[in-house]
């Protein structure tokens, strides 16, 4: 004789129907084949909570180059907020291969899943640095960044005006986090026109003289992996935040989740992570470390959608 005993089956029924409900009607963007997850039901939790926390509990912090911006189109790579820079307005010949150079040197080393963040660390400041250093020897004039962003191929994702605009309507505080160039990423959004009040930007900023030609770089350095530091010293900015205890925070990096680590308190943070390059070197490390991945995916389409739910009133 087989017995049946409701109450240890409910709460599984419950959380399975949740679940359907999530991927199938609410979010169905959770379905694509390009969305991985270690753990659905982690997901699934997260996100009806910060369901019914709402809008007004909700920041989002996220990485700008190859996360809001896209990694490639066409099969081509779109370039980073560095590589707008390799522009004949800005940077001679010379300037361009040696950057060219240390990319080929040092990106290998930014991605190899065989090397722990601590190996990676030295070779980052290196790149960083004598990037940097290269580009105050140019002697960059200020009043052509606008010119050299305008005449570069670089894009935001598919359905980033959907991502911002929403944002600011549902007033959620957006911090982008990148290691790149601050006036470039800047001049980036405003070009695409969505550079909203609901932003803040923590990253590289250029420091030009009075001549308006860069002679230096403001604070200090952000590269890939040490986003944690740069979180922890900018504490006064997630302070101001604190009734906002739920995060959404996107990266294509592993470094970049260390980005609310300034975030004294926090309830739910669910992490989404573009993972665009060496996909199967990085897969396992990616699916280990974020709750939903996005493989080869240069849509905004599982965070607006993700957001949508979040943000959207709880049925009575």
């Amino acid at each position: 004789m087989i017995y049946h005993i409701p109450w240890i089956y409910v709460p599984v029924r419950n959380a399975l129907a949740i679940w359907h409900q999530l991927t199938r009607s609410e979010i169905p963007e959770l379905s694509k084949a390009s969305v991985l997850m270690r753990d659905r039901s982690r997901v699934e939790t997260t996100i009806q909570a910060m369901h019914r926390a709402g809008p007004d509990a909700l920041q989002v912090i996220s990485d700008f180059d190859m996360t809001l911006s896209r990694f490639a189109h066409n099969g081509k790579r779109c370039p980073t907020t560095h590589n707008i820079l390799d522009n004949g307005l800005l940077i001679n010949d010379a300037c361009k291969r040696r950057i060219r150079e240390l990319l080929n040197i040092y990106y290998p080393v930014e991605i190899d899943a065989a090397r722990t963040v601590e190996e990676k660390l030295p070779h980052m400041v290196e790149w960083w640095t004598s990037v940097h250093e290269l580009l105050i020897q140019q002697k960059i004039r200020k009043d052509l960044l606008a010119l050299a962003v305008e005449q570069s191929s670089a894009m935001l994702r598919e359905g980033y005006k959907v991502f911002f605009d929403h944002l600011r309507e549902q007033q959620v505080p957006l911090l982008i986090f990148s290691a790149g160039l601050g006036d470039i990423l800047e001049e980036v959004i405003r070009q695409n026109h969505v550079f909203h009040p609901n932003i803040h930007v923590i990253s590289n900023y250029m420091d030009f003289d009075q001549k308006g030609e860069l002679q230096a770089f403001k604070g200090q350095l952000i590269h890939t992996f040490n986003k944690r530091d740069g979180a922890l010293l900018h504490e006064a900015h997630f302070s101001k935040l604190k009734e906002r205890p739920n995060v959404l925070l996107l990266g294509d990096s592993l470094g970049d989740l260390t980005m609310a680590d300034g975030l004294a308190h926090t309830q739910h943070t669910l992490t989404i992570g573009y993972l665009n390059d060496q996909v199967e070197e990085r897969k396992e490390s990616y699916v280990n470390s974020y709750d939903i991945v996005l493989v080869k995916d240069e849509t905004m389409d599982v965070p607006n959608a993700v957001l949508n739910y979040v943000t959207a009133a709880p049925a009575k």
